[in-house]
This record gives C-alpha cells, structure tokens and sequence, in this order.
C-alpha cells in the first residue's frame, strides 16, 4: 500500500494513479482538435473587439477543466483510498526511580561549563525524556533535604521542578544521608518490581543527623538500588568559597574532594553501581549507561481498522461531470 494525503491514508490499488499519465496527451488532442474546429479570423486589428469577451466565454474556459478534476476523482476513487485508524494497547512493565541531586554551593564550581548544576540538570532532563512509561520523582539536599516533586509520569510538570534548581535555596553543606533517606522513604510505599535511586553528588557528607550508611541499610532491606554519581573533575576548580551580604558568591581554587569510597559503599550495599564524571560528557555517558541497565519492559500492540474512503471522490466526479454537460447542452449549447 502507498500512503498519500496524510500519514492516515492509504491507497489500496495505487497503480490506478498511472491513468493521470494521459491528462497530457488528452491536453494535446484537445488543443489541435479546437484550432481546427474553431479556425482563426485574421483581420488588421483587434482594437473594435477588445473586451467584448461575455461571460458565456469565460464559462466555456471551465468545462475541461471540469472534465478534468472528474477524471482525477475518478483515477483517486479507483485507487481505492482508506482510511486507517490505530489503536496502539502499551502493557509497560515501569521502574520507579527517583533522582537525589546536590544543590550545596560547591555544585557552582566552574570546571564544568557553566557549572555542575546546571550541566547535572541539562542531563537528567534528557534521562528523563528517555524514560516516557516510567514514574520519576526528584529529591534535593544540600545541608538539609526535601522532596521536590513525587514520582509522577508528568515528566514535563518534572523537569520544570528540575528547571527551577538553584544553590542557596537550603541551608549549605553536603547531607548525603539525608539525600538518600528522603528518597528512600518516597520509595517505601512503592509498587513498582524495580525501584531506583540516582544520586548525584560532588562532595564529602558533612552535614545532617542520618548516617548515609544507615541511609544505604535502609534501602537495601526495602530492595532499592541505589546508583551514585561524583561529579566534579581532578585537582583544582574554581569554586564558592565565600558569600557576600548580597548573596553573590565570591569564587576561588580550590580542591575537589568526593568521598568516592563512601559512593561506592553505597552502590555495593544495595547492588547499585558507582561513576565518576569528570566532564559533562562523561556526565551524559553515566546516564546513558543507567538507563541501559534499567530498561523498562514495555509490549506495545498496534491494531488497524480500514475505513473505505473513496465514496466522496465518486459523488465529486459525477457532479462535476453533470455540471460540465449541464452547462454544455445549456448555456454553453453551440450551432454546429
């Protein structure tokens, strides 16, 4: 079948549509059987009769082109154009997963470009794209945690949330327990037969009163898997080191530390994985990698229902044909 005038067409006979190929020969035969039929009147000038083309001209103009548009409905009648209508039934087998992010101050640091965050969240908005049957949800801390947005299958509502991250909006400092905790706890209750936790993180727990081992325990005992991410690259980076009375961050070098064998830990406790990223790209390759390890079971059963629709292209190619010899044997009619 071929598929014209729209993706919910199709044509059932579309060898039909080599007949237009004799329009051009017709227009051919058409033209030199008028010439000899209606000869020409040569006479020294045209400037006595100018304009005085009647309306019965311009009418007689139309009839073969009537008869033209007739046959083209006829040629798409005979093609046999249906309509097809789907109905797709998508059984999805989805994975919960919530995503705890840094928002600490140290998340500004400039080696990666603009900075951590704002790559960290350019990237979990395209892992997010990428998951259209699962539930996400997102959990920040920083030196304290909350949930910013339940699990929910609204992904556009999740990345406005995901959008709308900034430092400074939480007490500073690096609660790694606390980040985990809450979004372990958002996964208690859940149904899903896989849940996951991402956690991404550039620095050393600090802050909070959960102990992030306790916090992994936790997730182990309900079946969570837990992925951990250290962002940030090698040595030095220009980082907040200070902050004015406006609010302004005043940067410097300074060293990147992540306590990358705490990250690991936790992964291993609840048979997750640990990565490092040291560079957006890297960034972007860890997510791709968590997402293959977390597919999604999906089934998706397509069914066609065919609705003929060449009726209208017949009752268009009789009616133009019944007016063009209406108009012809009428007030068109000539004298032979």
């Amino acid at each position: 079948m071929m598929s014209l005038f729209g993706e919910n067409i199709q044509f059932l006979n579309p060898e039909f549509f080599l007949l237009l190929l004799v329009l051009p020969a017709a227009a051919v035969w058409y033209l030199s059987r008028r010439r000899r039929h209606y000869p020409t009147m040569r006479m020294p000038s045209l400037a006595s009769v100018k304009g005085l083309r009647s309306w019965r001209g311009y009418l007689r103009v139309a009839l073969p082109i009537l008869r033209v548009l007739a046959f083209v409905a006829l040629v798409v009648a005979m093609a046999r154009p249906q309509e097809v209508l789907k109905e797709e039934e998508v059984d999805a087998e989805g994975i919960d997963i919530v995503m705890a992010i840094d928002l600490s101050s140290s998340m500004l640091a400039q080696d990666f470009k603009p900075d951590r965050l704002e790559v960290s969240k350019r990237v979990a908005a395209q892992f997010i794209d990428k998951r259209p049957y699962d539930r996400i949800g997102l959990a920040v801390f920083a030196g304290e945690a909350f949930t910013k947005c339940p699990l929910t299958t609204e992904h556009q509502m999740l990345k406005n949330f995901l959008a709308e991250l900034s430092c400074g909006i939480l007490e500073d400092g690096t609660a790694i327990g606390m980040g985990l905790a809450t979004a372990v706890g958002h996964l208690e209750k859940s149904e899903a037969k896989s849940k996951v936790v991402i956690l991404l993180t550039d620095g050393v727990n600090n802050a909070g009163y959960i102990n992030p081992a306790m916090a992994a325990q936790i997730a182990q005992k309900l079946g969570i898997k837990v992925y951990t991410i250290g962002v940030g690259s090698t040595g030095d980076a220009l980082t907040p080191v200070n902050r004015r009375s406006d609010g302004r961050y005043i940067f410097g070098l300074a060293r990147v530390k992540i306590d990358e064998a705490l990250l690991q830990e936790i992964a291993s406790m609840t048979n997750g994985a640990y990565f490092r990223a040291t560079s957006a790209e890297s960034l972007e390759r860890i997510y791709s990698q968590i997402d293959q390890l977390e597919k999604t079971k999906v089934e998706v059963t397509v069914f066609k229902h065919y609705s003929e629709a060449f009726h209208p292209f017949v009752f268009w190619a009789i009616l133009l044909l019944l007016l063009e010899a209406l108009l012809r044997y009428t007030l068109l009619r000539t004298i032979p």
